[in-house]
């Protein structure tokens, strides 16, 4: 019986990594650097993997990338594109409008306009008032002239009842056929500004999402390999590259549910700590029968709070690129990132990273030792105690139980 072959990659901040997996065998795994546009680091990474394991491009089964594109994008106020925000809920919860909460910088690149609309529910999927389908036809008029592509709708208590919504996008499609629009009762939970935040945070983010698995499968193909895509998502599943071009909101955190999913994996753990130690910074999080536990409270993306489906996790600025400040005696939050191997001591650069700390300590071999043998034991050993206590603080913060578990460290920061 022919056994069932699929590659994994995971585009970090500093890192791509790939493996090829059959069943459960790890049958190569290599590491290549992450390229600014992304998916030249695929590329390379796949490359190297194919050639590693012989030539396997036409049996592959499946391909799961997972990425930090998409929430990278928020966080740094990039690639988004303004969208029209739809709140249906008149003549209540006008007080408090959308983009209300929102970081102005962000706030200015994603609002294009927003329309207030009669309609919505009672918290027991009762109507609070009939849906205004004229003013909503209207609406969708103002969003054909204007040119935007892309909207977000949100009615009150659409978890409970999502008729509203869902007429909403039958009104918006019939006179926008190619119009992008995101239902926030599709991502979140009970809490009109947080799922409407949500919404508007997926609906800025679809063309950048279609343009980047795109990518991702022009990728597969310049490397030989026709095979389905998948893209993890933030609970540990994965889903096919069409519907998170859809809903990108779901693969935000999809970096370190890889890697905790990873840590389940190869642990054979069901319940544990992992802890995944990247370049720039270090997520800790809890496996609940193999899966990352979920997040039950807000989670703010990029300074924006939403309430969907997360998993429960912190991160540290701590990494293997995180700069160390001798002269401040601080370590972080500033990290080389992608640059490590140009800029840290120990690969010839000028900047004093915890990678040169861990290889004056004697903890890891990696570059020229010689470069950072002037250290001086004292300021090793003071430096490294930092990092331990980093880690072991946060460690303490996400155990929830009196009960020993297990701690699994990942990652290649």
């Amino acid at each position: 019986m022919t056994q069932m072959q699929r590659v994994g990659i995971d585009v970090g901040g500093t890192n791509t990594d790939a493996v090829l997996v059959e069943d459960r065998r790890v049958l190569v795994a290599v590491k290549t650097t992450t390229t600014d546009d992304v998916t030249g680091g695929i590329v390379t990474a796949l490359g190297d993997l194919l050639r590693a394991a012989g030539g396997v491009a036409g049996r592959i089964d499946a391909v799961m990338i997972g990425t930090t594109h998409f929430t990278n994008a928020v966080v740094e106020r990039r690639d988004l594109t303004p969208v029209a925000a739809i709140r249906i809920g008149l003549p209540a919860s006008g007080s408090l409008p959308p983009f209300v909460d929102w970081p102005e910088d962000l706030a200015g690149r994603v609002r294009g306009e927003v329309f207030g609309v009669r309609g919505g529910h009672e918290y027991d999927g009762r109507p609070l008032v009939p849906f205004d389908e004229a003013g909503m036809l209207e609406v969708a008029r103002a969003i054909r002239d204007r040119g935007i592509p892309s909207v977000a709708v949100s009615s009150v208590f659409s978890p409970l009842n999502s008729a509203c919504e869902e007429r909403a996008a039958d009104i918006l499609r019939s006179v926008c056929p190619a119009l992008d629009v995101t239902l926030s009762h599709r991502l979140g939970r009970i809490g009109l500004l947080e799922r409407e935040n949500a919404a508007l945070l997926n609906a800025c983010l679809i063309p950048l999402a279609r343009r980047t698995t795109q990518a991702f499968t022009r990728a597969l193909g310049d490397s030989g390999i026709v095979a389905p895509l998948y893209l993890t998502q933030n609970d540990g599943t994965v889903t096919r590259a069409e519907h998170a071009e859809a809903l990108p909101v779901l693969s935000f955190a999809s970096g370190p549910t890889n890697s905790m999913r990873g840590a389940a994996f190869l642990s054979r753990l069901a319940d544990a700590i992992v802890v995944d130690v990247g370049g720039t910074t270090t997520d800790i999080g809890c496996l609940k029968a193999g899966f990352p536990r979920e997040a039950n409270n807000v989670v703010e993306v990029g300074g924006v709070r939403t309430l969907f489906r997360m998993p429960d996790l912190l991160s540290i600025a701590l990494g293997g690129g995180s700069i160390v400040d001798l002269d401040r005696d601080r370590i972080g939050p500033a990290s080389v990132g992608n640059r490590l191997t140009t800029e840290a001591l120990v690969f010839g650069g000028h900047r004093l990273t915890a990678t040169d700390v861990a290889v004056a300590a004697g903890l890891v071999r990696l570059g020229d030792a010689g470069r950072v043998a002037g250290l001086g034991h004292a300021t090793v050993e003071r430096l490294w105690q930092r990092i331990v206590a980093m880690i072991d603080e946060s460690v303490d913060r996400m155990k929830t139980e009196a009960a020993p578990l297990p701690l699994v460290a990942v990652g290649g920061g």
